[in-house]
């Protein structure tokens, strides 16, 4: 059987990657990735330069920030104990840049077909007493409203564009709505705006199949003053309503109505489409 998690791969890419601890900053030669899997029902090996690093990678699953030389990456993404030759996403050619944070989500397109896009991390710097919030849509769905305490706060986001703000320090009621309504398809959710951390939230699966939910990432230690590094949480609200998401506000991200939170490290990245 393929490793799980290989520890070792073929010569000459083993030199490239290497596992970033969760609170370890950017290195100025190399690059953050991390890898989200939002294609429901459907559990993936994860090939690289032709071999396999993730294997019985699940749904809702997030890695952790893993190190990667700067350079190109040939990706594929096969259903799991699949050829290579049988690929769900891919081949597609990863390139990653130094300095610079990524996460590549495998998810749904809005017709339902899977599709995967790289999305480069915003690390800007954020004002004091302010967080950063960012959604982003890779559901098999329409076009959304993003709601904010009752209100339309971004519109008409589509598969697979992000929307963002800098807001104060403080908790909002967040719900996602189809274009032009007020009607949750997913949530309302309580998230919690914190100082210094980019909040970002996926909404994935679909709309069709009744099976939207959230999975969120942090991206912490953008502090207007110094006062912490970048690192990365995540975690799967796995009933898509009612949401209620919350995030602590030491940073303990907290999502209690999730019925498990997969955290997998790995040496990889996954199938993009910028």
């Amino acid at each position: 059987m393929r490793n799980k998690v290989l520890a070792g791969v073929a010569a000459g890419f083993i030199a490239t990657v290497g596992i970033a601890a969760p609170a370890q900053a950017i290195s100025p030669t190399t690059a953050d990735l991390y890898v989200l899997h939002a294609v429901p029902d459907l559990t993936v090996d994860v090939w690289v330069n032709g071999s396999v690093l993730l294997e019985d990678f699940a749904p809702g699953t997030l890695t952790d920030p893993l190190d990667l030389a700067a350079g190109d990456y040939e990706v594929v993404i096969t259903a799991a104990n699949d050829p290579i030759t049988s690929p769900a996403i891919g081949p597609v050619t990863l390139t990653l840049a130094s300095n610079t944070s990524y996460t590549a989500a495998a998810h749904l397109a809005a017709d339902g077909s899977p599709t995967a896009t790289l999305f480069t991390n915003d690390l800007s710097t954020i004002p004091a007493g302010q967080g950063k919030l960012t959604v982003r849509h890779t559901a098999a769905a329409p076009a959304v409203d993003i709601l904010a305490n009752g209100a339309v706060a971004f519109s008409n986001l589509s598969n697979p564009d992000e929307v963002s703000a800098t807001l104060p320090v403080g908790t909002i009621s967040a719900a996602v709505a189809a274009t032009g309504t007020t009607a949750p398809v997913i949530g309302p959710a309580d998230v919690a705006i914190q100082e210094g951390v980019n909040t970002i939230v996926y909404a994935w699966g679909s709309l069709a199949d009744d099976n939207l939910t959230l999975a969120v990432q942090t991206i912490g230690g953008l502090h207007s003053n110094p006062g912490g590094v970048p690192s990365g949480t995540a975690g799967l609200a796995a009933d898509p309503d009612p949401m209620l998401v919350g995030f602590g506000i030491a940073g303990v991200l907290a999502l209690v109505i999730a019925t498990s939170v997969v955290m997998m490290r790995a040496r990889v990245g996954s199938d993009v489409r910028s």
